[in-house]
């Protein structure tokens, strides 16, 4: 962590707020990241991100508990807040598919559910005060703790990778490990252009899990990092600090967009994507 005179300063500050809390083994046995290693698990391929793993699995599961509660004491006369607006979620959600996919699986809206609600749940949580949550956990003994999953590479890339699984799954379902090879390396110059299309086609089949990832996180992590540079702010005096609170208020205003967006586009291009594996040429 940079410091000057013991001191934390702004890059140090935001490098500490950008770091997972993470357990590596190494032959010294399994260690976690903290103030006395910082650096003992960069670039060890057995490290895990607790932080991001934990919450991504805690908000999976509230996810899960909150529509599980919901559905078990719906109410048909008088709906409440909360159940009307879960039931608007997924009426747009099953709108989306409908209007979008063109094939027949029982699969893919409540897939698309799970990954607009999950994704956004990720993503809200980028709106707690950055200081907020590491705070507690540092007072607890805990370095470092990274909120927001989503800001994680290693996050999105496992929810883009598991759809690209989908996409394969589906396309030789549909049209046979034959018809799908033949759609790579015949499209879309015929079968006398076969090594370009292969190229070609294998490119851009390639590129659907990496633009997944790559734009939720992306847009996430540029997200977390102005927070982060507002929070700077409250420790410039008073003004600083007016500044401060305006500015966060004015991005987090401005960031539910982003949140949301997010969410629907991740969602929007799975069922593209997964509707496309379903035509058969």
């Amino acid at each position: 962590m940079a410091t000057e005179n013991g001191e934390l300063t702004s890059a140090g500050y935001i490098q500490h707020h950008l770091k997972n809390l993470t357990v590596c083994h190494t032959e010294q046995g399994w260690q976690w990241s903290g103030a006395d290693n910082n650096y003992v698990c960069d670039g060890n391929f057995t490290a895990f991100h607790v932080d991001s793993i934990g919450w991504s699995i805690f908000l999976g599961v509230f996810f899960l508990w909150l529509f599980r509660r919901i559905a078990k004491k719906v109410e048909i006369e008088k709906p409440g807040k909360l159940q009307s607006f879960v039931e608007m979620i997924v009426e747009f959600v099953d709108k989306s598919v409908k209007d979008t996919f063109h094939g027949k699986s029982p699969v893919i809206a409540p897939l698309s559910l799970t990954i607009f609600v999950w994704i956004f749940l990720m993503n809200l949580m980028d709106l707690i005060p950055v200081d907020l949550l590491p705070w507690a956990f540092h007072a607890g003994g805990v370095d470092y703790m990274k909120v927001v999953p989503s800001t994680d590479p290693n996050i999105t890339f496992g929810l883009s990778l598991s759809v690209f699984v989908l996409i394969i799954f589906y396309s030789i379902k549909i049209k046979g490990a034959g018809g799908f090879f033949k759609e790579l390396a015949f499209q879309p110059f015929g079968p006398w252009m076969m090594p370009f299309n292969l190229i070609l086609e294998g490119i851009g089949l390639l590129a659907k899990p990496v633009s997944l990832a790559l734009r939720l996180f992306g847009n996430l992590y540029a997200g977390e990092l102005i927070f982060m540079l507002i929070a700077l702010l409250f420790t410039a005096g008073i003004g600083g600090a007016v500044g401060g609170v305006l500015a966060h208020i004015v991005w987090a205003i401005f960031h539910i967009l982003v949140i949301v967006l997010q969410a629907f586009i991740f969602m929007m291009l799975t069922i593209v994507y997964l509707s496309m594996a379903h035509e058969d040429h």
